[in-house]
C-alpha cells in the first residue's frame, strides 16, 4: 500500500497514520493534515481489508514525558474530591469528573463522555462504582477497550491506571478521599 505524508495532495478517503492509528478522511482532493492524534506525517491510505498497526508499541519519548507531565498537572489542578478521567483532546488537557454512580463513554448522543471519532464506537464502554471501587466495562465495542496495555471486558480501575478507548488515552484519577466500599455506600445513600 502506497504511504503518503503530510502536505500530500491525497485526494478523497480515508488515510490512517502509520504511527498512531488515527483516521482522517479527506472529502474533496485536498492536502494531507498532520495527524490530529500524534502529530505525526506519515499515512497510507485505509483499508478494511489490510492490516494496522493501530496498537503498534512505541518507546516513551521527550514528547510522551511532556504529556504525562501535563496529565500530572491537570491531576493535582483538580480541587474538588471525586473520580476524574484526564486525557488530551484537541491540544488541551481535560478532566472530566465521573457523575454519580455510573459513566457512559462512546460516540453516541446519550454518553456522558462523548468522543466524535471513527475509533470510538456509540456505546463503547461504562464504568460503574462497585463496592471493590470503580470498574470499566467494555460495551460490546469494536475496537476494544485497554487498561494499561491489556485488553479487557472487565476490570476494577485504581488511581493512576490508564484506560484506552479507541485513540484516546484517558488516565483514571480517584480523588474521593474514601475507602473503595464507603465510597459506595456514600452513592447509594444519596
Amino acid at each position: 500500500m502506497q504511504s503518503l505524508t503530510s502536505g500530500t495532495l491525497a485526494g478523497t478517503g480515508t488515510f490512517r497514520c502509520e504511527v498512531c492509528g488515527h483516521v482522517v478522511e479527506m472529502t474533496t482532493a485536498d492536502v494531507l493534515p498532520s495527524c490530529p492524534g500524534c502529530d505525526g506525517a506519515s499515512f497510507t491510505r485505509a483499508s478494511l481489508f489490510a492490516g494496522t498497526a493501530r496498537f503498534r508499541r512505541t518507546e516513551p519519548d521527550e514528547q510522551s514525558n511532556r504529556d504525562a507531565d501535563a496529565l500530572d498537572a491537570a491531576r493535582n489542578a483538580i480541587d474538588e474530591p471525586g473520580r476524574y478521567l484526564i486525557f488530551h483532546d484537541a491540544g488541551s488537557v481535560r478532566s472530566v469528573a465521573m457523575p454519580g454512580d455510573s459513566m457512559r463513554i462512546g460516540r453516541s448522543l446519550s454518553a456522558h463522555l462523548r468522543f466524535e471519532d471513527p475509533t470510538v464506537s456509540r456505546r463503547h464502554a461504562v464504568l460503574v462504582t462497585e463496592s471493590e471501587g470503580v470498574r470499566v466495562l467494555d460495551d460490546r465495542s469494536l475496537n476494544g477497550v485497554f487498561v494499561n496495555g491489556e485488553r479487557t471486558v472487565s476490570r476494577v480501575l485504581v488511581d493512576g491506571d490508564e484506560v484506552v478507548i479507541g485513540r484516546y488515552r484517558l488516565r483514571f484519577a480517584d480523588l474521593s478521599g474514601l475507602p473503595a466500599d464507603a465510597a459506595g455506600a456514600t452513592l447509594a445513600a444519596e
